[in-house]
């Protein structure tokens, strides 16, 4: 019996120390004597190479060693104003703004978006006179979210955000969420949408439309490059859609009636500094409208001191902001929404609620 109670006692400590070590490994911080000499900032630096796992040629070491100074001072200054939203040392702490911009917010959809012209989505608004709006919505809760992906270093924003739609629309229709495949559009969706060179999510939603459908995200896996279309699997889709309709632009009412039917692609500006470090709270920029990064808009909602807000999802992985996601400020003066949200937001239609089939799993044989 001691034995056994002395077991328990060591599991119990074990557990304590190992929740303790993961709750290190998922956040990352320091403290105002971090700042205070090159000594301690380079010691804060190369922590944070170890926690992120950031491996750098030694040459550019230094480099980044003093961009990353830079990044820690602006970060620092920013958090101690009052602003309703915080910023941290995140995974792109030892990029420049430019090269952040040129890698993770280069999609260049308003350059796409000016080639496309006429919008060739589906005619009218098919929400216009949904009057039932609620004060809030999260898909994420509904179950039709799934956990947020990484696109690298790839400009393939616009395919996630895409996917995010498609998934949202069938697991709406079907009760099925599905997880989806980004690569099949990277690889196949090519012509007027060029791969991790950019894209827009109009475009992708033709190519879903006109191809029948897409293929999982197992079937058809991520690699955060340009690739051949691999037509096996492109020819396998298991999610429909039958269309696509642009909401009203620079409408944030008709937008808010659309993200509480489904969740909503938007393209946003995405590039600036306190973009790149967001942590938490409601951003409120500053920000323009000169569209370079696409999203998906999950939900909405208002904060205890009346703040209201779009749930954005986002293509950066799980350690940039809360948890991939950022609360936008809904509901400002400007016609086009803050960082021009409302500007170009665009929905899948699916009319069929018929389930989907079951993904070809390598594990289904084994059980």
């Amino acid at each position: 019996m001691k034995a056994m109670v002395m077991d328990n006692k060591v599991f119990v400590v074990v557990a304590l120390s190992f929740a303790l070590l993961l709750g290190l490994a998922q956040s990352f911080d320091y403290l105002e004597k971090d700042l205070e000499t090159d000594d301690s900032l380079w010691n804060l630096y190369e922590r944070w190479r170890s926690h992120h796992t950031v491996s750098r040629d030694i040459s550019e070491k230094q480099q980044r060693f003093n961009v990353f100074k830079e990044n820690i001072k602006y970060i620092h200054e920013f958090n101690k104003k009052d602003h309703p939203y915080k910023l941290k040392l995140n995974n792109f702490a030892d990029m420049t703004n430019h090269e952040f911009r040129s890698t993770y917010a280069g999609s260049k959809l308003s350059h796409h978006s000016m080639l496309r012209g006429r919008s060739r989505a589906a005619g009218g608004f098919m929400y216009e006179n949904f009057e039932n709006v609620p004060s809030t919505i999260d898909w994420r809760a509904k179950g039709a979210v799934n956990p947020v992906k990484n696109q690298g270093q790839c400009g393939s924003c616009w395919a996630f955000s895409t996917v995010v739609g498609v998934e949202g629309i069938n697991q709406i229709k079907t009760k099925k969420l599905v997880s989806l495949s980004e690569q099949e559009l990277v690889d196949c969706s090519k012509g007027e949408n060029e791969g991790c060179n950019g894209g827009l999510m109009d475009y992708a939603y033709e190519f879903v439309k006109s191809n029948g459908g897409l293929t999982t995200e197992e079937n058809y896996p991520y690699t955060a490059k340009d690739g051949i279309c691999d037509a096996s699997k492109k020819n396998g889709p298991v999610v429909t859609i039958d269309g696509h309709q642009d909401v009203p632009a620079n409408n944030e009412a008709a937008l808010m009636k659309a993200v509480a039917n489904q969740p909503v692609t938007v393209s946003i500006e995405a590039s600036g500094k306190a973009f790149q470090f967001y942590s938490e709270g409601v951003f409120t920029g500053p920000c323009g409208t000169e569209l370079d990064h696409g999203v998906a808009i999950v939900g909405y909602g208002t904060t205890v001191d009346g703040t209201k807000y779009w749930i954005v999802r986002n293509s950066w992985g799980a350690k940039w902001g809360e948890k991939g996601y950022i609360r936008m400020q809904r509901g400002i003066p400007a016609k086009e929404g803050l960082c021009g949200i409302a500007m170009e937001a665009v929905y899948p239609i699916k009319h069929s609620s018929a389930h989907v089939p079951e993904p070809e799993s390598p594990l289904k044989d084994e059980l």
